[in-house]
């Protein structure tokens, strides 16, 4: 059966003025116009389509691939305005997304680039975006791994970072610390998993081998600390030289390091360097 706002596969049925005819299953038979008909298609043939809703109700399909899939995430471009009804978005097809009034989060303008799902309306039962999709991402814990790779998607920023959405499913934070530079709202950045907190939010980080490096950073800061009677006189006040000079790595690299050791209660940083956390340090 043809799956609304998805990939799918159908055998073309027929040939006709409009178009092929495809093999619909329960819909029936579903136009794919003229123009979308690859050269040297025949009936017979399996052909890689989107379904989606015409104007006037009727399912039809179209080779043309959008920038997202029903239950996909993307960074749109606004179209145009239409008063009382919403904003059309570019998502890669010649018909233009509708992202409907009562789906926005706030006033936008035509060129902004802003971050959607897209659905299926439950109303009409036709494809539409919508920038209020907290509802929608999987709030049941994660089944992901401390430093698995993933990918996520720049949704907003927050006092402490970035909100971003991980592989279309779940919510993630990464902190400003960790970060070298600003990201760009709608920005696909590849990541791994810092941390899985009990809400089943995601503590998140860049770069898809940054894990191994900063794991066995921290393995030797540890160890620095242990055999340095629990304490270090490095910290945010350090200079580069003598961080480097300590342990052979990038001032960032370091504060990455002791900024994961922090956020798992293994160290307590002070004005004056770090050291190993004690049971009383959690009262």
């Amino acid at each position: 059966m043809a799956l609304l706002g998805q990939r799918n596969r159908l055998r073309i049925v027929r040939f006709a003025p409009p178009g092929y005819y495809l093999d619909g299953g329960s819909h029936g038979e579903i136009l794919l116009p003229s123009r979308y008909i690859p050269a040297g298609t025949t009936p017979g043939d399996l052909i890689e389509v989107l379904v989606y809703r015409d104007t006037e109700d009727r399912l039809v399909a179209t080779t043309e691939k959008p920038l997202a899939y029903a239950g996909e995430f993307a960074a749109l471009r606004v179209v145009s305005l239409t008063p009382r009804i919403g904003v059309f978005l570019d998502w890669g097809l010649e018909k233009d997304l509708l992202l409907p009034i009562r789906e926005m989060s706030g006033p936008v303008q035509p060129g902004e680039r802003i971050v959607v799902l897209v659905m299926i309306d439950p109303h009409t039962d036709r494809l539409i975006a919508t920038a209020r999709f907290n509802r929608f991402l999987d709030r049941t814990p994660p089944r992901y791994h401390e430093g698995e790779s993933v990918r996520l998607l720049v949704a907003s920023r927050s006092p402490i970072g970035y909100n971003l959405v991980v592989n279309h499913a779940h919510r993630g934070l990464i902190y400003h610390t960790d970060l070298a530079a600003p990201l760009a709202i709608g920005e696909w950045v590849d990541g791994y998993v810092r941390a899985i907190r009990p809400d089943g939010k995601l503590d998140l980080a860049l770069g898809k081998a940054g894990y191994r490096r900063i794991a066995a950073l921290t393995d030797q800061i540890l160890a620095a600390l242990e055999a340095n009677g629990g304490r270090l006189p490095y910290g945010d006040n350090s200079i580069p030289e003598e961080i480097r000079a300590a342990f052979g790595v990038s001032k960032k690299a370091f504060k990455q390091a002791i900024g994961a050791l922090y956020r798992e209660r293994r160290i307590v940083i002070e004005p004056r360097g770090i050291r190993l956390a004690e049971p009383s340090d959690d009262r």
